[in-house]
């Protein structure tokens, strides 16, 4: 029989040093983009699922959690990805007409984890530029990303760049919709075999493109490949300029990053509709951020403005960013003594840990080093080093 203080798979208690990693890289996060111009919404994590669910939100579908509201009968949805909420939130709540930019940080509830080590309540933090198509908003949301990354103390390994356009004109060569689906997967993971098989009942040049799409990764020279070997020239040679564009701005301004291209990039296809990006950090296998341009993100909510973003989770990334370890403190003994009491209210109000030893723990500090005391000298109560 399991015990009853056990937690549901890939679900975790975050301890004290964590937390406070976490709500510290939290606030630097939110400080780099509020430097952007970016403003702070808080959506609620229940929704109406139908909303939920609505628009590119449609691909959550199965990673979210349902349950019925007691107060209306109605299912409601927990949300698995803040985006679709916060396209909500622009349509129809703030309703402006030039740019919005938007970030957030918040908990999701997933139905299951994305990989073995993976963990089913993310702490998601991401930021959205809405009512600008042009790549200008795509590159200020990739120099947002990678700036926020080196807030955190996280060297970018590779940014892998892509065009959900590229991919989806192959895949209209793939009529059925459950071949277009395993067609999908196979490309995801760069299974030539199996693309062999399903495109046994496809054109020539659909086929040939399919499996061109598998080996069009690496470094620039890929663009130039893929005009060559892709049967798509109207859609082609925009999706390539947008891209080479891209690179070659972010080289000016983070040319400690290496850019690459990966054109048969699938993760969440059906989500975005333009250029799109994921970042991988030295020695990870997971992308730790995705992004890009999702246009059709507020049509369901009657304003088909164009939108592009990115979103990472906070826990993941505290544990490739350095901490701090233990928190410098300042010990006090505890006392009624008023000028004891007077000088700990200031010092915490000047911004310092002061942690009382309550009678009987003097020895106990738990996550705060403390490396100085409060000592009475003359009648004064002075801080010294410990």
């Amino acid at each position: 029989m399991s015990s009853a203080w056990l937690l549901p798979e890939h679900v975790a208690d975050v301890l004290p040093v964590q937390a406070r990693h976490i709500e510290e890289l939290r606030r630097g996060l939110l400080d780099v983009a509020r430097r952007f111009g970016f403003e702070l919404v808080a959506p609620p994590l229940l929704e109406h699922i139908e909303s939920l669910l609505s628009g590119t939100g449609r691909e959550l579908d199965l990673a979210t959690f349902k349950l019925v509201d007691q107060l209306s009968g109605r299912t409601l949805g927990v949300r698995a990805d803040s985006t679709p909420q916060v396209a909500r939130i622009d349509a129809h709540l703030l309703n402006r007409r030039g740019v919005t930019r938007l970030c957030y940080c918040g908990p999701v509830l997933r139905t299951l984890p994305a990989g073995v080590h993976g963990t089913r309540e993310p702490l998601q933090f991401g930021a959205e530029i809405y009512g600008h198509a042009q790549l200008e908003a795509d590159l200020e949301v990739l120099e947002l990303a990678l700036d926020c990354l080196d807030r955190a103390g996280v060297r970018c390994a590779t940014l892998d760049l892509a065009d959900a356009r590229i991919v989806n004109a192959v895949l209209q060569g793939v009529t059925a919709p459950e071949q277009r689906g395993a067609v999908a997967a196979a490309l995801a993971a760069k299974d030539v075999a199996t693309l062999h098989e399903l495109g046994a009942g496809l054109s020539a040049p659909v086929l040939e493109s399919l499996l061109a799409l598998v080996d069009l990764y690496g470094d620039e020279s890929v663009l130039r490949k893929a005009a060559g070997m892709l049967h798509l020239h109207p859609v082609l040679d925009t999706t390539l300029r947008d891209l080479q564009w891209l690179a070659g701005q972010l080289r000016q301004t983070h040319p400690e990053v290496q850019v690459g291209f990966d054109l048969a990039d699938l993760g969440g296809y059906g989500y975005y509709s333009g250029a799109r990006f994921a970042i991988y950090t030295a020695g990870g296998n997971d992308a730790l951020v995705r992004g890009g341009r999702y246009n059709e993100v507020g049509a369901i909510f009657g304003r088909n403005r164009p939108a592009v973003g990115f979103s990472l989770d906070l826990k993941a990334l505290a544990e490739l960013a350095p901490g701090n370890g233990a928190r410098a403190a300042i010990r006090a003994a505890w006392a009624e003594d008023a000028g004891l009491r007077a000088a700990v209210r200031t010092l915490r109000g000047n911004g310092e840990t002061v942690v009382c030893m309550l009678p009987g723990h003097e020895h106990e500090a738990q996550e705060f080093e403390c490396d100085r005391e409060l000592v009475a000298v003359g009648g004064e109560w002075l801080v010294r080093a410990v």
